[in-house]
């Protein structure tokens, strides 16, 4: 498990745009479950929508990268590297994300060489799929 600490210590993303709380589980280079509690304090909420807030779309496949980038920052050669996005296929949306929801995001490494990677990525709530993509990384500098 990794808390808040040693998350901010792998990856560069700091409030309001951090959006993974606690590392549940990390094989390294294979797998991680990560949680993002879903607060109605969230900045995002207040335009999104103020009468029945849903978190966006956009900001639960934020939260599956940056799970991913914590597989892949977790690796000796990556560490104070910056993943950056290369793409997204297949992403579908299941299930609407509310405040007060703990997001599980589940990251399978299907590729990671030298610096790029691929990975299967899940976020689901009350074992629920929510949503789920295959997401593509470059690490930079």
């Amino acid at each position: 498990m990794l808390d808040i600490n040693q998350i901010k210590a792998l990856l560069p993303h700091r409030y309001p745009f951090l959006l993974v709380d606690r590392v549940l589980e990390l094989v390294p280079n294979q797998k991680i479950v990560a949680l993002k509690n879903v607060s109605v304090n969230e900045d995002f909420f207040n335009g999104h929508y103020p009468v029945k807030p849903v978190m966006p779309g956009v900001l639960i496949i934020e939260s599956m990268a940056q799970a991913a980038g914590l597989v892949m920052l977790n690796e000796e050669n990556c560490k104070g590297k910056i993943p950056y996005f290369t793409g997204i296929d297949n992403a579908r949306f299941r299930k609407a994300v509310v405040p007060g929801d703990q997001l599980i995001l589940e990251i399978e490494v299907v590729r990671f060489k030298g610096n790029v990677g691929k990975v299967k990525a899940v976020a689901k709530v009350d074992n629920q799929i929510a949503a789920e993509a295959d997401l593509m990384f470059i690490m930079g500098e």
